[in-house]
């Protein structure tokens, strides 16, 4: 089993971050677009090539989230219409998350099978999330959900912020 971390830096305008694993040598890169539409986030490998890409659709009713892994759409993460309670599904071929998304504190299963599981990470300077890996193969796809749910909280936060003004 891998353990992976993710810690974001508070004041990134462009959302540049690094996933490292337990000797804090860097394995993943993130980059999102500043003031670019649509909204982006790159995950590159220790190479810089490129092995995620989340995007978020622009002319969408309700935000939603696109996530290509090696250039395949893998998932999709989209808002439901609610009246009260922000509700979002996520959209993948046999994966499933259970337990509380909105806090990061869940399982990943592929069929039925944990294959990670995410925790946050209390106490730290900016979100930090703590990634097991049980499935290997299943790394960059993990990495991809973590960030693109972290894109949405952060998209809701930003909107909640906006609508309070």
């Amino acid at each position: 089993m891998r353990q992976l971390y993710i810690k974001q830096k508070v004041f990134s305008l462009g959302g540049k971050f690094t996933v490292k694993d337990q000797q804090e040598k860097d394995i993943y890169y993130v980059e999102g677009s500043f003031m670019q539409v649509p909204k982006t986030f790159s995950i590159m490998n220790t190479a810089r090539d490129e092995v995620a890409l989340i995007t978020k659709k622009v002319f969408s009713l309700l935000p939603k989230f696109l996530v290509e892994v090696n250039g395949r759409e893998v998932f999709t993460i989209k808002k439901e219409f609610s009246f009260f309670k922000a509700r979002y599904t996520i959209d993948a071929a046999g994966i499933e998350v259970h337990g509380n998304w909105w806090d990061m504190d869940f399982q990943v299963l592929q069929n039925g099978k944990i294959v990670g599981e995410v925790g946050k990470e209390w106490f730290t300077w900016g979100d930090s999330y703590k990634v097991q890996i049980v499935d290997e193969e299943m790394e960059t796809i993990i990495i991809a959900l973590v960030i693109a749910i972290d894109c949405v909280k952060a998209d809701q936060a930003a909107a909640s912020s906006a609508a309070s003004i």
